[in-house]
């Protein structure tokens, strides 16, 4: 039998994270679609800096809760994307205060092309939606991130029996 990359345990780790980041995405009552959009699931994006099981956990988290939150297709894909994206650049980040850094980025550029795009449907009037629409999805995601996030890396390091990042 061949050899799975992940054990059941990070499997079953990257399904809670999965179940998770939907429920919060699609139960709280905060913005979360559209230009200002704040997701407290977000600050679960600093996760995979910890262990890697979180990177199909924050995608597949993502795309149900964009499949059950958002009727455009387009969201579905790219704001899956822009999660698992920043995902992966967030598990190789070496500093844990830059590692809100990625999911920022990769918000801004996609999601806020998408919205962008949805508001302009092309056109000359693409280009200052983008600018706004990038900077308020990267302003929410920041908060989400260098706020809630790096405080929740913080609370993760005190969980005993959670697998450690080496140094």
């Amino acid at each position: 039998m061949p050899k799975s990359r992940f054990t059941t345990r990070q499997l079953a780790t990257a399904g809670i994270i999965a179940a998770v980041y939907a429920g919060l995405t699609l139960l709280l009552p905060i913005p979360q679609y559209g230009g200002v959009q704040l997701r407290v699931a977000e600050a679960m994006t600093l996760l995979p800096f910890l262990f890697p099981e979180a990177i199909p956990g924050l995608a597949v988290g993502c795309f149900l809760a964009n499949l059950l939150g958002s009727p455009y297709v387009l969201d579905w894909i790219f704001g899956t994307l822009a999660t698992l994206l920043a995902a992966i650049w967030t598990s190789k980040m070496k500093n844990r205060w830059l590692a809100a850094l990625p999911p920022v980025v990769c918000n801004a550029v996609i999601v806020g092309a998408e919205i962008a795009y949805f508001a302009t449907l092309d056109g000359a009037a693409f280009w200052p939606a983008y600018a706004l629409n990038a900077f308020t999805v990267g302003l929410g995601e920041a908060i989400a991130c260098f706020l809630l996030g790096t405080l929740f890396l913080r609370a993760m390091d005190k969980v005993p029996g959670l697998p450690r990042r080496a140094a």
